[in-house]
């Protein structure tokens, strides 16, 4: 469930979910709770600035206070907006969580593709994937949204929609490891079986940083990760 983001706060997976593993390297909104925003009804925002607004809004109170006791005035007044303003982006809560995930996450691959065009070897788009998909702390808004996701039951649409949100990670991993491969930079892998236990590995580290295992308070979740996969994909020749 990847959350974290490289570049600008974002505001996460996403990240909340910054580059990867930290506010300036890898996502992850401020610590909650957020400040809320007075409202100014006469200056209300439109177009792309106020679904923005909403959708980050909603990321930090959805991970703040869960989903049953979420109501669309608690993100309004997070958002500085009206509650009708709210309803008119997410029209109603049933669908709120797939709405703001998968803002959220095409918020994040946008960063991604930005980062990753400005770097130099496959071996550095590894590294920006690693810091992408890892939430940055416990506290890490994106990720958190991905739990409450899935921790719901959806409907065959919503399967449909996690399933392509999740498939975009693992297209993006492939495709820089073929790339990589292709020019020498890394071993000949199975490219599907090899991004199976890649974002498998990936996932349970995340779990274990939102969960806050003591073992990563000194020691990097993202420098194990690079380590594992460096183990299968550096050439035979060059180790």
């Amino acid at each position: 469930m990847p959350t974290s983001e490289t570049g600008p706060s974002l505001p996460h997976r996403l990240p909340a979910p910054s580059e990867g593993g930290t506010e300036a390297a890898g996502g992850g909104t401020a610590a909650r709770p957020a400040a809320r925003v007075p409202i100014d009804r006469k200056r209300q925002p439109s177009g792309d600035e106020a679904r923005e607004r909403a959708m980050r809004a909603a990321i930090s109170v959805i991970a703040e206070k869960g989903t049953a006791a979420l109501r669309m005035s608690d993100i309004a007044a997070r958002a500085g907006m009206s509650t009708g303003h709210i309803l008119y982006h997410f029209g109603k809560k049933d669908r709120l969580l797939l709405e703001v995930l998968a803002w959220s996450q095409e918020d994040l691959w946008a960063r991604f593709r930005h980062a990753v065009d400005r770097a130099a070897s496959p071996v550095e788009k590894l590294d920006l994937f690693v810091r992408f998909y890892l939430p940055v702390h416990q506290d890490d808004d994106r990720y958190a949204l991905w739990t409450q996701v899935l921790a719901q039951r959806h409907d065959e649409a919503g399967r449909e929609i996690l399933t392509e949100l999740l498939d975009g990670w693992d297209q993006r991993l492939e495709a820089i490891v073929r790339e990589g491969r292709d020019l020498g930079h890394f071993a000949d892998v199975d490219l599907p079986e090899f991004t199976i236990r890649a974002v498998a590995m990936l996932s349970g580290l995340a779990e274990d940083v939102m969960f806050g295992r003591s073992r990563w308070q000194h020691a990097s979740p993202h420098a194990f990760a690079m380590t594992a996969l460096a183990r299968e994909l550096t050439p035979a020749d060059r180790n």
